[in-house]
């Protein structure tokens, strides 16, 4: 199974172990780092707790067991996105506007690589911001990460 096939797998078994919770799935990836890494992102009003986190990887768990998709080793691991965590969905953004955001980009853009504002809208593939006062709209495919900003 490719890297895309095994998240979107897992991405089906959580929706379906999630559906009646009052849990999100937020995010899947299946990674190779000096390992293979499984990582499940939730969330849920007030946000989760390391119960929540235990019940689902032990659900997806039993399910990953009894399909058996994956033949590379991997370690599972089930968290929070944390508090600044990337935006890369539609219902990311939608979820987060009025919020501050961190935008890098692959290549300068008005001069700049890195943009941090307040997010107004997705539209048409540009993601709008406003910086002091003024709306920038800058294509989502120049984007190389989007993220909560947090202001220390």
């Amino acid at each position: 199974m490719s890297k895309e096939d095994v998240e979107i797998l897992v991405e089906k078994l959580v929706q379906t172990i999630l559906t009646g919770s009052a849990l999100e799935l937020v995010d899947v990836e299946y990674v190779k780092e000096r390992e293979w890494y499984l990582r499940i992102f939730l969330d849920k009003e007030g946000g989760i707790e390391i119960e929540d986190c235990h019940w689902v990887s032990e659900q997806i768990e039993a399910k990953l067991e009894e399909l058996d998709p994956i033949k590379e080793r991997y370690y599972l691991e089930v968290s929070s996105p944390g508090l600044d965590r990337a935006l890369r969905k539609d219902r990311d953004f939608i979820r987060h506007i009025g919020d501050k955001i961190e935008i890098s980009t692959f290549k300068l853009f008005n001069g700049q690589k890195k943009f941090i504002g307040t997010l107004k809208c997705l539209h048409d593939g540009n993601i709008s911001i406003d910086v002091d006062g003024a709306e920038i709209n800058i294509p989502r495919d120049l984007t190389s990460q989007v993220r909560l900003y947090l202001d220390f």
